[in-house]
């Protein structure tokens, strides 16, 4: 099903800014503004929750790169919303170009890489990190 993923597709997901949501450094002033890392890990769902369909059952994607520019501030209340673009495919990496729009203006921009993986492989790939991490000295 990957093979029906073609440039040009577009997948949208927006989310409402919640406090849990704002920059933390800015509360002391009353600043209840959408956080880089949230509108980050938005780009992110984006772009995962609209390939997952396109997958097989044994696949997963998984986020490689992210390189986004956060332009201006998002109050707590207004939606936000991620538009990721995919604009190549190269075996199995996918890159995505982002937009990022509150209910006023351009929030954000860049791009997002993600790699579309074997998921058995990389849970054993995990398991292994995990027993050697635990394993004693």
């Amino acid at each position: 099903m990957a093979d029906q993923m073609a440039v040009g597709m577009t997948f949208e997901k927006t989310l409402t800014v919640t406090e849990v949501l704002t920059a933390g450094q800015l509360h002391r002033r009353g600043m209840y503004v959408l956080s880089t890392p949230e509108m980050i890990r938005l780009v992110e769902h984006c772009a995962l929750e609209g390939v997952q369909p396109f997958l097989q059952s044994n696949q997963n994607s998984v986020g490689t790169r992210v390189d986004v520019r956060h332009l201006g501030a998002t109050p707590m209340g207004m939606q936000v919303t991620a538009r990721c673009t995919l604009v190549e495919i190269d075996r199995r990496r996918l890159v995505f170009q982002a937009e990022v729009h509150d209910e006023l203006e351009k929030v954000g921009e860049g791009t997002h890489e993600r790699f579309i993986v074997d998921a058995e492989k990389q849970l054993a790939r995990i398991q292994e990190k995990l027993a050697r991490w635990k394993a004693p000295a």
